[in-house]
């Protein structure tokens, strides 16, 4: 049967013409077309039952019989009354018989069946079940389930297995699929109230069965959702109660709860937004401003929406698990991503831990009201590094694709965040708008009837002999229509016959009662009322701005940022993961790999690394790790290769072709194919490597040159050094420098040299709280090996560490520079322990990775200013009681002397100060001198010639082959 056949609907013969058209402009359900089989099963049961409310009444465009809203049909009056003999006669029932098998009328045509049925379901399932509607941001059956819920309220919690039952009058689907959406909507913790265990969103726990939990609507939802005056309604499915087409919202509901869905050929996934945002957001748009909104998670993490695109199709947000170090040895989880649980995040972990991406002893989760996965690392693992691994290699980073799709006017729309806002925040004008109106006109009758009450009682129309000898109501109508024809061009409108016979059903005691002073007040403050309405009717801006900053003020604490906004930098899996296997190399047989445990060990490497190997004949390239791979033989050096690594140089000396000149040259490799040769050389036949290394912070050696000797000269010097600190680095593919035109025997190392490259330059980039090379944010200076960073938080802690790219620092820096042992620090506090009087004291930070604290251990005392000037000036005002003193300056060198950062220091002044502030200096520190110091002992030049301590001559008869009889003092002698 039929998707929306299956309960006789009485709106669903209407909506088959709706279903129709929604697809028509979305070119991809054509395709779907192609699968029969599919179809073949659906078609088979869609011939078994034929609809019996084929032709039942006439139904509207929007499913329901179209009705003027009246306070008398409101479905939430005080004495409501859902009796249906309005819609259906209890004592007739329906004669509709099942169609027999064999009844010519139940007969289908397969022409275009397939195509017919599937866009009912794909419409029906788009329009009726997964896609938010943009006017009030709920599905079908969160609407219901509000519905019933407004029906059912009276202050108290209800059962929800009740509220279940009670939304299966309007909701054709089940239970199940009501408590699971009722369940989500209490998670949200925004319309409904929710009483017992409801799940846990951190854990994954599911909630306790409906007949143990207990709900009620929010005030929130009571004051923004419901108002049966200004509600179109519509009938439900089987035509026995009404629902709401859509319920009057004046909020961006559907930014605010998010909302995720799969239908038949799209999906709609929008992302929550926070609170206070979407308010303040809605006060911009109305005030003509810009805007902009984020998502926040209330599982907090941290967000990266560089690429949001404003929550249209085609943008992605990234986000992030909350890591905190417990200790070196220990991280710690406090915030999951959103969609992810804590069982989840374990789980993705210990997958890591198992594949070797990550070395950990154990993964603990403790999560219970709060999250905390405790991850116990390896002894002599990098707690910073490991961070990035778990961002990188589990699900602590994941990217989400917003998909702002929803229903706008019964067709799928693509909207932006924005446009979403601003159509709620219009709506919501316009409901604000009908509001006033409905109450304006409401006010208007009272006074008008009470105008009428006034004449009627103060004209003592109810004693005439006319009106109480009166034949019939047809009479008194009369009588009073005569009546009152003096007044009526005074009255706000015409009277009508209904409210004569208003008027007759004033009871006597009333009339007794009559108080003409009270009943002018009442009309008087009934007029000041309508006058004020229509000064907001002229003023709908203000009103409406003022409606959501009544909102935010009212709700807006309990809905606090949980989700930190950053900017995440890039995380390359290959730099992060653990070198948890071993490279080997089989130089005779020519292959290389992590599985050749008996050969010539390499170094460590993981499975994401690429190696780069050069040969002999000047060819190099990049592969690919494996367990066994032929990459050739004459390899001269393999090694794991860095993607724009520009401090690893490599020199190397070769010759030009079989006879040609040799070369020297200085290169880096920061990028390269996988699997395409490249060469050293210029790619002559013949050409060949003569000496190679490979320097990880630019090296430069001296090197030994032993040329051939040429026979026909008796004189001559085979010897010469080349220093590579004199070739400058170029690109891979420069041919280098001419080293000799002779034939070269061997190059040898003489000695190791130093670096050329100068300390690395190290950038700071606050957005990401990471330093770098490659020159993003503030240059922290040019750091050598033994050099260090300083790092001083907000709450006085210090400590200092490596300029490694892998570490992490936290939010709260205050200070983050190059170490430098000298520097005194000043700092002014006030001292918790000493009463909160102001001290100043002078100290150098130590050199320790371990947090310290310059501010002292009680939590109290408060941090006023720290400043590295040399010889600070500080101006300290006074006030209260000794505001007539006058203001006091002080030298801080002068004031106190430099003692250790734990001293208490010296206290400034016991009267009572308004602020201090920091002067201008007046001295600055002298210049360090540039002389070197000339007692300095040099260094011993290091000399590894192998050929020391030979003659030039016993080289030659090496080379040569030659036996030397005589010695060269033997030789110098004859001759």
């Amino acid at each position: 049967m039929k998707p929306c056949d299956g309960f006789a609907p009485a709106r669903e013969q209407a909506k088959h013409e709706k279903h129709k058209n929604v697809l028509k402009d979305y070119p991809t359900f054509k395709y779907i077309f192609a699968f029969p089989v599919f179809f073949r099963t659906f078609g088979a049961l869609k011939g078994l039952v034929k609809s019996p409310m084929s032709n039942d009444k006439n139904i509207d465009n929007k499913g329901g019989i179209s009705e003027e809203v009246t306070p008398e049909n409101s479905e939430y009056k005080e004495t409501a009354d859902y009796s249906t003999d309005d819609m259906a006669d209890d004592d007739q029932h329906s004669d509709y018989m099942p169609a027999d098998r064999f009844d010519a009328s139940a007969v289908h045509h397969l022409s275009g069946m397939y195509k017919n049925w599937f866009l009912d379901y794909a419409s029906y399932v788009i329009l009726e079940r997964a896609v938010p509607d943009i006017e009030d941001g709920l599905k079908p059956v969160q609407r219901r389930i509000l519905h019933s819920m407004k029906r059912m309220d009276d202050g108290r919690y209800n059962k929800v297995a009740n509220i279940v039952g009670h939304t299966m009058q309007f909701h054709p689907h089940g239970d199940a699929s009501i408590g699971d959406a009722l369940v989500q909507l209490g998670q949200k913790n925004l319309l409904i109230d929710a009483q017992g265990n409801w799940g846990n969103i951190l854990t994954g726990d599911r909630a306790a069965a409906p007949r143990y939990i207990e709900a009620r609507l929010s005030k929130f939802a009571l004051e923004t959702v419901f108002n049966p005056k200004t509600t179109q309604w519509q009938q439900s499915y089987d035509g026995r109660n009404k629902e709401p087409v859509t319920l009057p919202v004046k909020f961006p509901l559907l930014l605010a709860q998010g909302a995720e869905g799969i239908a038949v050929g799209l999906s709609s996934k929008v992302l929550p937004h926070n609170f206070n945002e979407l308010c303040d957001a809605a006060i911009s748009y109305l005030r003509g401003k810009a805007f902009e909104l984020y998502p926040d998670f209330p599982t907090g993490g941290a967000i990266d929406v560089e690429k949001y695109n404003d929550g249209q199709r085609g943008g992605t947000v990234r986000v992030r698990a909350k890591i905190e170090k417990l200790d070196s040895k220990t991280l710690v989880i406090r915030e999951v991503p959103f969609t992810k649980t804590a069982a989840s995040l374990q789980d993705s972990i210990t997958k890591a831990i198992e594949k070797g991406k990550i070395k950990a002893r154990r993964v603990t989760d403790m999560t219970a009201r709060e999250v905390e996965i405790q991850v116990q690392l390896s002894p002599g693992i990098s707690s910073d590094k490991t961070i990035d691994a778990l961002y990188a290699f589990t699900d602590c980073e994941i990217n989400i694709s917003p998909n702002c799709c929803v229903i706008d006017g019964d067709k799928p729309a693509f909207l932006t965040v924005s446009d979403v806002l601003k159509h709620n925040v219009d709506r919501t004008m316009g409901l604000l708008r009908l509001e006033l109106l409905i109450r304006k006109g409401e006010l208007e009758e009272q006074f008008f009837f009470a105008s009428l009450e006034r004449i009627f009682i103060e004209e003592r129309m109810y004693k005439e002999k006319k009106f109480e000898q009166a034949p019939d109501q047809k009479a008194v109508v009369a009588f009073l229509d005569v009546k009152f024809d003096p007044f009526k061009k005074d009255l706000i409108r015409e009277i009508k016959e209904d409210d004569y016979l208003r008027l007759l059903e004033i009871k006597m005691q009333r009339i007794l009662k009559y108080n003409k002073d009270k009943a002018e007040q009442l009309m008087a403050k009934v007029k000041a009322e309508i006058k004020g309405i229509e000064h907001d009717l002229a003023h709908m801006t203000d009103v409406t701005v003022a409606w959501y900053k009544h909102l935010k003020a009212t709700y807006g604490k309990d809905h606090p940022r949980l989700t930190e906004i950053r900017s995440f930098d890039t995380i390359e899996a290959a730099m992060v993961v653990e070198a948890n296997e071993k490279l080997y190399i089989n130089r005779q047989d020519g292959f290389v790999g992590t599985g050749l445990k008996k050969h010539e060990y390499v170094c460590n490497c993981s499975d994401l690394d690429d190696i780069i190997i050069f040969y002999r004949d000047g060819k190099y390239k990049i592969t690919k790790v494996a367990d066994k791979i032929f990459v050739g033989k004459n390899v001269i050096w393999v090694q794991v290769f860095n993607k724009n690594d520009k401090r690893t140089i490599y020199n190397v000396v070769y010759r030009d072709g079989k006879s040609g000149y040799s070369y020297i040259k200085r290169f880096n490799v920061t990028s390269m194919t996988r699997d395409r040769e490249y060469d050293v050389t210029q790619g002559k036949p013949g050409s060949k490597v003569l000496y190679f290394t490979a320097n990880p912070n630019g090296e430069a050696e001296i090197i030994k040159v032993t040329l051939n000797p040429e026979p026909k000269k008796k004189r001559q010097n085979i010897f010469m050094e080349m220093d590579f600190s004199e070739i400058k680095i170029k690109g891979r593919t420069a041919k280098g420098n001419i080293l000799t035109k002779r034939s070269v025997h061997r190059v040898t190392l003489k000695s190791h040299g130093r670096s050329t490259l100068g300390g690395r330059k190290v950038w700071f980039d606050k957005d990401v709280n990471r330093i770098n090379y490659e020159e993003h944010g503030r240059l922290l200076g040019e750091f050598n090996d033994d050099d260090s960073i300083l790092v001083v938080l907000d709450n006085g802690d210090f400590y200092i560490t490596d300029f490694d790219v892998n570490n992490h620092y936290e939010k709260n820096i205050k200070v983050l520079e190059k170490w430098d042992p000298d520097k005194v620090w000043t700092a002014l506090l006030y001292d918790a322990e000493n009463e909160g009087y102001p001290y100043i004291k002078r100290f150098q930070m130590e050199a320790t990775k371990r947090h310290q604290n310059y501010i002292g251990d009680n939590p109290e005392s408060q941090l006023i200013t720290l400043t590295d000037t040399a010889y600070p000036r500080f101006l300290v005002t006074f006030g209260g009681d000794d505001a007539v003193r006058q203001p006091m300056e002080i030298d801080a060198d002068e004031f106190i002397a430099v003692k250790g950062f734990k001293a208490k220091g010296k206290r400034i002044s016991t009267w009572t100060i308004d602020k201090i502030e920091e002067l201008e200096p007046l001295r600055f520190p002298e210049s360090a001198s540039a002389d070197e110091d000339e007692d300095a002992e040099e260094e011993k030049e290091e000399n590894l010639d192998p050929d020391a301590g030979k003659s030039q001559q016993q080289i030659i008869d090496e080379m040569t082959g030659q036996l030397s009889l005589f010695n060269d003092e033997d030789s110098s002698h004859k001759s």
